[in-house]
């Protein structure tokens, strides 16, 4: 008896509710978690990282404007020995200095079309960074969803199996006060012990399930308290089925991000090949400057000399060969094959993806609704049950028979509401229509 009233006691502390609790809805879940989550603070860093790429600078249609400044000096000795008098001069530490600045600038007019397509190139990269952040937050949004709903489940779990330890302590509680008036066996008191001991120690494990999900979706949010007590709103999974496979395929063709990306790739491929292509035309460059220099002679007959002023020039070439050009050619144009090829395998995999999921979401549908009459049957035969135990004319064997058969039933449709739930889930991202749980 003193063991059955610590494990009640243990039980009773464990359902006492948190102090300042913080109530969550999925929506204000995913705000919060879209705001800190570091994962996609890091990708939204990285996505203004390509929008700080793609500048007509970056791609080489602006110009270059160097600022330079230098300064040379030299001592030097000398020995001269005139021809006609055969005198030798000597001249020793001669101090010469050089100073010069100038400004120059150097610019690539035309180089076959490099550049353009070098910009192109960079402003595909921006739209893929954003389709990259796009990526990271639906599975983000699919991420945190499968949670919250984890966490509802192990609460509904956790209350049915608070329910079973209930039904264990009552039962023992008639069969203890029968057992000592001579009505049941000791071998029925042991029963119904051991049964209340193991429903206890299962109510105690789903606990521990419970506080793994809650910490999972306070990591997800970035909490820095990962501890935090959260209370959801959502106390059942709500199901949708009125989803359409027609609208969830065309949605997925028209807005799913990965096949955005994958005809982003097969631009890049192209306009590789564009800029393998712009070799065979000739190249335009100009320069300029502005310069000054300044000549300090020791002993020369000119104490110093400055010169200053403009220079400019235009240069036009063309590369005649460089050995690369026509395997670089071939290669760039299997890239875009391979881009293609990687595009076509993205949509079937989605279609896969797709049907795999509609299949098992709809027998999920069916299942629940069947689930949902075989919970109503075992409700009633578990009361009729506990009636006839509370007459004396059922066993506890049976009594514990009917009760483990309405705890399945509700254990199969809680299963099924949350794998159907799952199905909806990976749907509504492959069609990308995720962003639908912020409204």
């Amino acid at each position: 008896m003193k063991r059955i009233l610590y494990i009640a006691i243990i039980l009773a502390g464990i359902t006492l509710p948190a102090q300042a609790q913080y109530e969550y809805t999925l929506k204000q879940c995913l705000e919060e978690g879209l705001m800190n989550n570091y994962s996609l603070r890091i990708t939204r860093n990285e996505e203004q990282m390509s929008k700080n790429n793609a500048t007509l600078a970056n791609a080489g249609y602006l110009p270059t404007l160097d600022l330079t400044a230098g300064y040379s000096g030299s001592v030097d000795n000398s020995d001269s020995k005139d021809r006609a008098t055969d005198v030798t001069s000597r001249q020793r530490g001669v101090f010469d200095q050089t100073l010069d600045a100038g400004i120059d600038l150097n610019w690539t007019i035309f180089d076959g079309f490099n550049i353009t397509t070098t910009y192109k190139e960079l402003q595909v990269l921006e739209r893929q960074g954003a389709t990259n952040t796009r990526i990271a937050i639906e599975d983000f949004i699919a991420t945190l969803a499968a949670e919250y709903y984890n966490y509802v489940q192990q609460e509904i779990r956790l209350k049915n199996f608070r329910y079973a330890v209930s039904l264990s302590k009552e039962r023992l509680r008639i069969v203890e006060e029968r057992y000592h008036i001579g009505n049941f066996s000791r071998l029925d008191y042991q029963q119904a012990k051991v049964d209340f001991n193991a429903d206890s120690a299962q109510y105690m494990k789903q606990q521990e399930l419970v506080h793994t999900s809650r910490i999972n979706l306070n990591e997800l949010m970035a909490n820095k308290d990962v501890d935090r007590p959260v209370r959801v709103k959502d106390s059942l999974i709500d199901v949708k089925d009125w989803l359409n496979f027609g609208e969830l395929w065309e949605a997925t063709l028209a807005t799913n991000a990965s096949l955005l990306k994958a005809d982003q790739n097969s631009t890049l491929a192209q306009l590789d090949y564009k800029k393998v292509l712009s070799r065979n035309y000739p190249y335009v460059k100009l320069n300029a400057g502005y310069g000054y220099t300044l000549n300090k002679y020791d002993v020369n007959a000119i104490r110093s000399r400055s010169n200053w002023g403009f220079s400019g020039g235009i240069t036009v070439g063309f590369n005649l060969f460089d050995g690369n050009r026509r395997r670089e050619k071939r290669n760039a144009s299997l890239a875009i094959r391979n881009a293609q090829l990687a595009r076509e395998e993205v949509e079937q995999g989605l279609r896969a993806d797709l049907s795999n999921l509609w299949q098992a979401y709809r027998n999920n549908l069916r299942l629940l609704n069947l689930e949902r009459q075989n919970l109503i049957a075992a409700r009633e035969n578990h009361e009729i049950a506990k009636e006839r135990y509370l007459l004396g004319d059922l066993s506890g064997i049976e009594m514990r028979e009917a009760q483990k058969s309405l705890l399945d039933a509700e254990e199969r449709i809680l299963s099924a509401e949350y794998d159907t739930k799952m199905c909806e889930i990976s749907l509504l991202q492959l069609s990308g229509r995720i962003t639908t749980y912020l409204e």
